[in-house]
């Protein structure tokens, strides 16, 4: 029997009945970044449990924001195939027999548009939640402190995860505990660089390199086949390529905005599978590794979060003014996750001939590079640091009486071993060529060294993103330690207590 855990958010119900409606293919976890969150497969066979003899005691997290509303130029896009189906007279049969009486999932428009919706919202109060019982960082009644890119959605996801995180127990009558802070920046701009948690806007090169063009290439190669294939169910109306793609976002996006799934069952099988891999070339060659700067702007987050790992959490190092708390939590767009991935080295090589870089022509199934497990909404990078057991193979353990929690913790410290690992959308990815450790982690020291070596790939920031010469340009990511950043012009939020109370 599998025990799902009690931060299975709503949204889990309708995919639910969408695996059971789809059998064993389900559109929901093919949809790229319209794909409402999903925990990934696990593509290297490696289980996303700690292994036994481990616990994890630093851990950092660089998140997408939860499922939205669409943006203005994708909701014109819903309006305008709206007017469409209302401005003809036509007959619909079997899959589009509903269109006649579709009406897009917003009616506030003033107010939706680019904002959280309510499964967006559940899905970062239940990260906050999952989290919370993952790690058990976070003592009763001590706050923690979050980092947000500054738009108001990306804003909005880092709250709910806070309330999510911070839900236990009542604190009402003690206001300077269980609370959240968020760190918030700027967002999506030129002049932070690399201390950002958009790093792309302050790259003047990244945009040369961004070819995500071609995925209109691959786009072209199939949309026209299902246009004439659904035109037969139409007499009256004629669907156009570009009526393909509008009809597939809206399967990802009505399922987590109203829970509608009816333009998911429009498509078939390989249809979703091509739409997903368009998605695959946008990200890959647009802000992954098949654009020449991601790595470039990717690694300060990573070289970052591995200064952190070899520092003990909870304390001031030197250059210091803030002590970084054991869960690091970076919340931002979509954009930003493939280039850590480029950063970290994983999903761009392949014992098999031909895999990488992605072909326009067609997907190949032995790809690991999947925008569906990567970029879905509320999806995430994680890094964990493990301490492990050298004497695992104990099948006893000797305590003797009245001894202290810390003389065991001194005594077993000496057996103890560091080791890193990766969760993609909490699915364990091996660090390339380091994964002797236990549940195939990467020894610490290895990782760093790992680090040091796709510092050389990634180039230097300032350098190879043309900024020489520019005022206040850097390369590195402060924002963990210097608080507030100057560079990074960061800013503090409060998170209010998410208390019910009296009225004046």
């Amino acid at each position: 029997m599998i025990i799902l855990p009690s931060s299975v958010s709503l949204l889990v119900a309708t995919v639910q009945l969408a695996a059971r409606c789809y059998g064993r293919f389900n559109p929901l976890h093919h949809s790229g970044a319209a794909s409402p969150y999903f925990d990934a497969p696990a593509q290297f066979g490696i289980p996303s449990s700690t292994p036994p003899q481990c616990f994890v005691d630093r851990a950092a997290y660089i998140v997408r924001h939860g499922s939205r509303f669409p943006e203005p130029g994708s909701f014109a896009g819903w309006q305008a195939l709206y007017e469409k189906f209302q401005n003809s007279s036509y007959v619909a049969r079997g899959p589009l027999a509903f269109i006649p009486f579709w009406t897009p999932p917003v009616d506030d428009i003033l107010h939706q548009p680019l904002y959280l919706s309510s499964t967006g919202a559940r899905e970062s109060f239940d990260l906050g939640v999952e989290l919370r019982k993952r790690y058990g960082f976070t003592s009763g009644g001590d706050n923690l402190t979050v980092w947000t890119a500054g738009q108001q959605r990306v804003v909005d996801t880092a709250t709910y995860f806070l309330q999510g995180y911070l839900s236990q127990g009542n604190y009402l009558s003690n206001s300077a505990e269980n609370r959240g802070i968020v760190i918030a920046m700027p967002d999506s701009v030129n002049y932070t660089f690399a201390d950002s948690l958009t790093p792309s806007s302050g790259c003047p090169a990244y945009s040369t390199g961004d070819t995500s063009a071609k995925a209109s290439i691959f786009r072209a190669t199939y949309q026209g086949k299902i246009a004439s294939r659904l035109n037969r169910f139409l007499d009256g109306l004629e669907l156009a390529d570009s009526d393909v793609g509008v009809m597939q976002d809206l399967c990802g996006f009505q399922a987590e905005i109203n829970g509608d799934t009816r333009f998911c069952d429009v498509f078939t099988e390989s249809e979703w599978k091509d739409y997903e891999y368009a998605h695959d070339l946008n990200y890959y060659y647009g802000s992954g590794p098949g654009n020449p700067f991601s790595a470039t702007v990717g690694y300060p987050w990573l070289h970052a979060v591995t200064d952190l790992f070899v520092s003990s959490p909870n304390r001031t190092e030197a250059r210091q003014d803030f002590v970084p708390p054991a869960l690091i939590m970076s919340f931002t767009h979509d954009n930003n996750l493939p280039p850590v991935v480029s950063a970290l080295g994983v999903w761009n090589s392949s014992s098999a001939h031909g895999v990488y870089p992605l072909s326009v022509e067609a997907p190949n199934p032995g790809r690991t590079f999947r925008s569906s497990y990567l970029v879905s909404f509320r999806g995430y990078v994680a890094l964990e640091r493990l301490s492990c057991r050298s004497d695992a193979t104990s099948t006893s353990v000797k305590h003797g009486a009245r001894q202290s929690l810390e003389s065991q913790a001194a005594h077993t410290s000496a057996r103890v071993q560091k080791f890193v690992r990766i969760r993609i959308n909490n699915a364990v990815v091996p660090v390339p060529h380091c994964d002797t450790g236990p549940g195939f982690s990467c020894p610490l020291g290895a990782f760093v060294a790992h680090t040091r070596r796709r510092a050389v790939v990634a180039g230097d920031f300032v350098d190879r993103c043309g900024l020489k010469g520019v005022k206040n340009a850097t390369g590195v990511l402060d924002i963990f330690t210097q608080v507030p950043s100057r560079i990074g012009q960061t800013y503090t939020l409060l998170m209010p207590q998410p208390y019910a109370i009296s009225l004046p």
